[in-house]
């Protein structure tokens, strides 16, 4: 498989191990790739994800266009088979950090942007060329960029098809941190075992809001919040969090525990 899942305690790893492509995917990887978000979501066992590319050359440059292009081009394929590896249609609840380690390019910038939070290398580049071949970022780049960052940025990075360097991509706001080459996988296992203490419900409750809410009415997305918070409110993870806050302990949270909590 050139999609690999590593766990490490409560943090499962999802590599991009295609190196000597610049992790440039397959239409079978993005298929595995699919299949590793939908693991991280199912197993109890999993606090959140860390998704890098192997070696320092590149996260990912996106799809192998010598495959795609002509799957794509001869109506053998259809672009929404790759929904789950673009974390479309808002089912994933466990916190994603991109671990970025090189080029990013294309479906590896739209595979980004999927997810939540974002270490990069001072070396890597970010880059949407589609236009330039005569296509478009549609694995969800047409949807979440200009909701992600300025509106004026966002018409640069996907009309022109111009690389920027990390930190023009941390200004922008696409990342959260700018870091050396050899320091991002652990920057990245640092944040995620720290989410990894934080309450699942929670955590699971305030994915699905910003997945939800963003497009509905002010009225309608209140009533809907109003749900989402009773529903943190009322769990067992609320319930020993509050407990753990008086008695001025660490708490012990059931979604982390295996007795529940979700």
């Amino acid at each position: 498989m050139t999609i690999t899942v590593e766990h490490h305690g409560q943090v499962a790893v999802i590599t991009i191990d295609r190196a000597e492509k610049l992790n440039a995917l397959t239409l079978a990887m993005y298929d595995e790739l699919a299949a590793a978000f939908d693991e991280v979501h199912a197993s109890p066992a999993v606090a959140a994800a860390v998704l890098t590319g192997r070696g320092d050359r590149a996260f990912c440059v996106g799809a192998d266009l010598t495959e795609s292009i002509p799957a794509l081009a001869e109506g053998r394929f259809d672009i929404s088979r790759w929904d789950g590896a673009h974390q479309k249609h808002g089912e994933q609840r466990k916190p994603v950090i991109a671990a970025v380690n090189g080029l990013c390019l294309g479906g590896g910038f739209e595979i980004m942007l999927s997810t939540d939070l974002r270490i990069a290398s001072s070396a890597a580049q970010f880059g949407l060329p589609e236009v330039g071949i005569g296509v478009v970022p549609a694995g969800g780049t047409l949807v979440r960029l200009t909701r992600q960052i300025p509106y004026a940025w966002a018409m640069q990075l996907m009309l022109t098809g111009d690389r920027i360097t990390a930190e023009e991509g941390l200004r922008w706001g696409l990342l959260n941190q700018v870091v050396a080459p050899d320091a991002v996988l652990d920057t990245a296992m640092a944040l995620a075992q720290r989410l990894a203490r934080n309450s699942g419900t929670a955590m699971a409750v305030v994915k699905e809001a910003v997945q939800h809410l963003s497009d509905l009415p002010a009225d309608q997305a209140f009533r809907y919040e109003a749900l989402l918070g009773q529903k943190a409110f009322t769990s067992a993870d609320a319930e020993e969090g509050l407990a753990a806050f008086y008695e001025r302990r660490r708490p012990e949270f059931p979604s982390r525990t295996g007795t529940g909590g979700r």
